[in-house]
């Protein structure tokens, strides 16, 4: 299924609905003021604590005030990819990758509820990004709760489930990493691991390979590090309690990793989820956090040694739904940041623009007028691949020109 939506506007347009964006006027009582007071500019070791995420002429005093659905809105070209709405499935966890000529992407697809037993991981690829072959199973069913077992749909303790957890392609080869857990923990269970499957091109068909960390979810697949090793984020079983870890390793085997803790949740008042990982110009390390704390802000910590060591995770002043986020730099040099920015909703899912790696000045609308989450970033080719779920029952794509990212100005706010 493809449509294509050519969202643009004339730029003599902007200037008036972006106006409409906020509701600062001399009637208008002033903001309340940010729960973290540091408001100069952030740097990784001289002042990691700062807020400042989110800024710009046209940003208000209360970022949470943005009119949303007024952003001004990229053009994109839009494919659905798996649709379960008429089996009432779940469809979500989103990753994509491109390969030996193909895009790729994999996703967790379960029965009726959400992370119930018997949840698998499914994929698909495509040669141009839009266009998108059948779904075709990846896992398999997870043991001993495929659809003829009792305990399959249901949160019943002896069943187990797949998550999906990102395409990595890792000496020459193409490995789908997925979790899999037992069925009722608080978060996860205790048999959770990160297992590894590779794809085998003779056979058309994906091999398992084993085990990769054991107690380990991670949120996107590795990416290399400065010192040419692989780091992931890891939350374990009990992450409510015991929160974020990083890992470092990868090299000499898919099982040999070091774990770095990152953040406690018992000492925090972040309740940390689904991190996010990125490199800086000089070779810092960013780690983004959701805050299930409910904040609705984004909370940031820093790392100046490769990952070894981390800073006090600061809340932003970027606002969140609590909901997952994806940032990817770009072959220019920029970062995009897509996530779901609308406090209220997970509605709509916005991409921002930074030059640095560290503040964002601009904020597109992307999609939006539903529920649209777990946002995945993919640049080949002069566009990106934007992957998300709708209301966690379909896998969707956008497509945008990197081009584009660079009209529409984001006028002075008045």
């Amino acid at each position: 299924m493809l449509a294509i939506f050519p969202m643009k506007t004339p730029a003599a347009g902007f200037t008036l609905l972006l106006a409409a964006l906020f509701s600062v006027s001399a009637g208008t009582a002033a903001a309340a003021p940010h729960p973290n007071p540091d408001g100069a500019p952030p740097h990784p070791a001289r002042n990691p604590g700062s807020r400042i995420m989110l800024s710009g002429p046209w940003v208000p005093a209360d970022p949470h005030t943005i009119d949303f659905d007024r952003l001004p809105r990229l053009p994109v070209q839009h494919a659905v990819i798996s649709d379960v709405r008429p089996q009432n499935g779940v469809n979500q966890h989103n990753y994509l990758a491109h390969f030996d000529g193909r895009f790729w992407v994999m996703w967790s697809d379960g029965p009726s509820v959400e992370d119930k037993a018997g949840q698998m991981v499914k994929y698909s690829t495509s040669r141009d990004g839009l266009v998108w072959a059948p779904p075709r199973m990846l896992t398999g069913y997870p043991p001993h709760s495929g659809p003829d077992s009792p305990v399959y749909n249901t949160s019943n303790p002896g069943g187990f489930r797949y998550f999906s957890r990102g395409l990595w392609v890792r000496e020459n080869r193409l490995l789908a990493l997925v979790a899999r857990d037992n069925v009722g923990g608080p978060s996860f269970g205790d048999q959770l691991e990160l297992r590894a499957w590779g794809w085998n091109e003779t056979a058309d068909q994906w091999d398992e390979l084993g085990l990769v960390q054991r107690n380990t979810l991670n949120n996107f697949p590795p990416q290399r590090l400065p010192t040419g090793e692989w780091g992931e984020s890891r939350r374990k079983y009990d992450t409510a309690r015991s929160g974020v870890d990083f890992l470092i390793g990868g090299v000499g085997g898919l099982d040999r990793w070091e774990a770095f803790p990152v953040m406690r949740s018992e000492t925090s008042a972040l309740k940390a989820s689904e991190p996010v990982w990125w490199t800086l110009p000089d070779h810092s390390l960013v780690m983004l956090f959701r805050d299930n704390a409910r904040s609705h802000y984004l909370y940031r910590s820093f790392s100046t040694d490769s990952g070894r060591t981390w800073s006090t995770p600061a809340m932003t002043d970027f606002p969140d739904a609590v909901a997952k986020t994806h940032v990817r730099r770009l072959t220019d040099g920029r970062y995009v940041l897509v996530s779901n920015s609308n406090p209220k909703k997970r509605d709509p899912l916005t991409l921002a623009v930074s030059r640095d790696g560290l503040v964002f000045d601009r904020l597109f609308h992307l999609v939006g007028g539903r529920q649209v989450d777990y946002p995945h970033v993919l640049e080949h080719d002069g566009h990106l691949f934007i992957a998300f779920s709708g209301r966690k029952q379909t896998i969707e794509i956008l497509r945008v020109r990197v081009a584009d990212l660079d009209a529409p100005p984001m006028p002075a706010r008045q």
